[in-house]
């Protein structure tokens, strides 16, 4: 069989508009966009984050929002960060694809030997100036969306503590356990919350596509399930505008299989949406190049599939419910 044509990159509109973080760009942590505050009652240090890609606007907006009503916690530590500040400078809703980054993707750097090691990058400088705040975080609950129409979910990386974080934030609904990508460690792969006989945990929302307002809701209400389950509010969190904890049941699912694009000629089958699951094993997915990409397994969940991935990138992750 030829290698079947590339599906065609849609024209994505941008229904949102970008917060202005200047008051909130200095901080108070002596690290740009990191601002941080201490209650009186010990307890965890958490970190809420977001434009770790510097198009992801949506929990931009949420923690623009939470800063602006004086959100305070009621134990331990809370810090709001803005990760990627430099490439969130270049977001320009006309060509709203094209600010993930300056140099490369600050979510696959996050292993000390890079972090460590003599290459050089905006984000890599980025990422070293944020490493010592990020190795006293107790619990992070990364903000992200996402380009292509999928279900919302939580990613809790392989760790134990991940996993019992993700399903104690109570929404999105979707919990997915899995390995990462290829191309690089995240930040919630990192030694820190990676260690099963250490304490810190860290979760990576996927909390709806891009540039929507719905996206911006499950945000808000994943930050409201993180610090309920950490016992960080104050009252409910409705002055501050947060919505209330989702009270649904969590469905968890282990990834089983990364499928990484090996080609530039790598092409879906069909235009898959993230959430589908395909019911039977050896169902035909995509080619990568000439090579069939096929499902392991009856019921397989197809994990955020990127209709136009890159060779060396990530095409989708294969997933079984637990």
């Amino acid at each position: 069989m030829g290698a079947l044509p590339l599906l065609p990159l849609p024209r994505f509109e941008v229904r949102l508009t970008a917060p202005d973080l200047g008051p909130w760009r200095a901080g108070n942590t002596g690290i740009a966009g990191f601002t941080s505050f201490a209650a009186a009652t010990p307890g965890p240090h958490v970190a809420l984050l977001a434009i770790s890609h510097g198009n992801e606007i949506s929990g931009a907006i949420v923690l623009d929002r939470l800063l602006a009503a004086g959100l305070r916690p009621a134990r331990g530590r809370l810090t709001f960060g803005f990760v990627n500040l430099a490439a969130f400078d270049h977001f320009d809703p006309r060509q709203p694809t094209l600010s993930r980054f300056v140099d490369e993707d600050i979510n696959r750097v996050w292993d000390p030997a890079v972090l460590d090691g003599p290459r050089r990058s905006a984000e890599l400088a980025r990422a070293r100036e944020i490493r010592p705040l990020i190795d006293t975080v107790d619990v992070a609950l990364d903000l992200h969306s996402m380009l292509w129409d999928s279900d919302p979910l939580i990613l809790s990386g392989e760790s134990p503590q991940g996993r019992a974080l993700a399903l104690a934030t109570g929404g999105p609904a979707l919990v997915v356990a899995d390995r990462g990508h290829a191309g690089g460690p995240r930040l919630i792969d990192y030694p820190r919350f990676r260690d099963p006989a250490g304490p810190a945990a860290a979760v990576l929302v996927e909390a709806g596509q891009h540039w929507e307002s719905a996206t911006v809701a499950t945000a808000a209400t994943s930050v409201a399930g993180l610090l309920a389950a950490q016992e960080m509010l104050v009252g409910n969190g409705a002055a501050f505008g947060l919505p209330a904890p989702a009270c649904g049941r969590s469905r968890l699912a282990e990834v089983t299989q990364v499928v990484t694009a090996t080609t530039a000629a790598f092409a879906f089958v069909q235009p898959w949406r993230g959430g589908t699951v395909i019911p039977r094993r050896n169902t035909l997915l995509a080619f990568d190049g000439a090579t069939e990409i096929r499902t392991p397994h009856d019921d397989c969940l197809l994990v955020m599939p990127s209709l136009r991935p890159s060779r060396g990138h990530t095409a989708v992750r294969l997933a079984r419910f637990v």
